[in-house]
């Protein structure tokens, strides 16, 4: 079927997946979608708009908890584990509404569009009053996070989260009571009344097994399996709940998804850090993906994850900014290398441009997103350029502009995001949020408390 083009973009360099090739015309239809994408075009098409620097596919963010964007610095005074991190989360999430978390979301999401992310799994488990006490419309809070997706002009899959329990065999504390609909069932009959719409698809979690009691994981996992959407799990993030999980279960928490059926290729382990031998076989043998989020995993210093070993199992790997310590999909994908060099001291366990499909056509698989990642026909119009005369940029051939990305570029030196066709962002501004920065100070400034 012949589309309608409805724009055309030059692209100085694009990466197409295996290469970097200059001069490239992209042609973008009606729908949204990749027209064509026409290599060996050394100038402009006449009424193209031209893009100088390295265009790659949008970015996605396959783990993100939007409202811990506010916790970025007041959690790094002092010292502390996880738990104690836990703590001021908590005060934070206690002072969100519908409107603040609207605010704060747009915020959020038109910082990841000007870091080039076009796409963003929101792992969202604040869906009630404080107390506990549903809102008029039981899914306000998710609405919110779906309606903030669009004003910042990025896609999302709101990933509604069952969050029952405050561990095994306890019941939610005070904090946690907001985020519980008490039983599975509930849960299922509440987020079965969101609906997918152009930009936002619903997805389901399980928060953890320690939130999740086992006798109630399978009524997750059929909810997302009767409608192939993504399902994803926070999954042995810290030895204490391997340890809690062991002692309530005599299984590990990798054994016991799999005994209630969540395992499996719409499925994405969320971390992955603390896995037996026998864990990354049977991740990779079910083809379970696992969604790596290395600033944060150091930042509360859980750990390094085995991504390597899982990938060779046959896990796919995707990457998440998760708490947001900097929201910077290139830096993830470099500290997932340069963690496996640290623990191996050697160098070299993926090329940049495996790196990359991690941070484009790998994560928004996980997201539900197969259709977008990728610089060719058919696929979403969804990319980003990196600018390749910065101070951190300049001087490599553009050819090694794959590995320029990945092992030097910043968010920073993102130029252009597009979606759909659309410019989001141009010149490094923001077309929608008129100023980012201040958007975050003023919402983050109303959930401080």
């Amino acid at each position: 079927m012949s589309l309608t083009v409805r724009k055309t973009y030059w692209l100085e360099h694009a990466w197409l997946g295996d290469f970097v090739e200059p001069g490239v015309a992209l042609a973008v239809g009606a729908d949204g979608r990749i027209a064509e994408v026409r290599t060996g075009a050394d100038t402009p098409p006449p009424g193209a708009e031209v893009l100088r620097g390295l265009t790659v596919p949008g970015l996605a963010n396959a783990h993100s908890h939007a409202f811990h964007r506010a916790l970025r610095s007041t959690v790094q005074v002092g010292s502390g584990t996880f738990w104690t991190w836990r703590e001021v989360m908590y005060g934070v999430a206690q002072n969100l509404t519908p409107d603040r978390y609207f605010a704060l979301a747009r915020a959020v999401y038109a910082e990841m569009a000007l870091a080039g992310i076009t796409n963003v799994g929101e792992f969202h488990y604040v869906h009630h009053a404080p107390g506990g006490t549903p809102y008029a419309d039981p899914n306000a809070m998710g609405e919110a996070l779906i309606e903030a997706a669009a004003a910042a002009g990025i896609r999302i899959t709101l990933l509604d989260t069952a969050y029952l329990a405050a561990g095994f065999g306890e019941a939610p504390n005070a904090h946690q009571r907001r985020f519980s609909d008490g039983t599975a069932e509930a849960w299922a009959e509440r987020v079965s009344a969101l609906k997918p719409r152009e930009h936002a698809l619903i997805g389901a979690a399980v928060h953890s097994v320690r939130a999740v009691p086992a006798g109630q994981l399978a009524t997750v996992a059929a909810w997302a399996q009767e409608r192939r959407a993504p399902l994803h799990v926070h999954l042995s993030e810290q030895t204490a709940e391997n340890e809690a999980c062991l002692a309530a279960h005599g299984r590990t928490p990798t054994q016991l998804l799999a005994d209630h059926g969540v395992l499996g290729p719409n499925t994405t382990g969320v971390h992955n850090t603390h896995l037996t031998d026998e864990d990354i076989a049977l991740l990779g043998a079910t083809t379970t993906g696992t969604c790596m989020c290395p600033t944060t995993e150091r930042d509360l210093a859980d750990g390094i994850g085995p991504a390597g070993r899982l990938q060779r199992a046959g896990s796919p790997l995707s990457l998440g900014s998760d708490s947001h310590a900097v929201i910077d999909l290139l830096e993830e994908a470099r500290a997932m290398e340069l963690n496996e060099r640290l623990r191996s001291r050697t160098r070299g366990h993926w090329t940049a441009n495996a790196l990359l499909t991690a941070a484009t056509a790998e994560g928004h698989a996980s997201l539900g997103r197969p259709d977008a990642g990728r610089l060719e026909a058919g696929a979403l119009a969804d990319f980003t350029t990196i600018a390749l005369d910065t101070v951190r940029t300049a001087g490599p051939l553009p050819r090694l502009g794959a590995e320029t990305a990945v092992f030097a570029a910043s968010a920073a030196d993102v130029r252009h995001t597009v979606v759909g066709g659309r410019h989001v962002v141009r010149d490094g501004a923001h077309t929608l949020v008129g100023d980012v920065a201040g958007a975050l100070a003023e919402s983050i400034a109303a959930v401080r408390g």
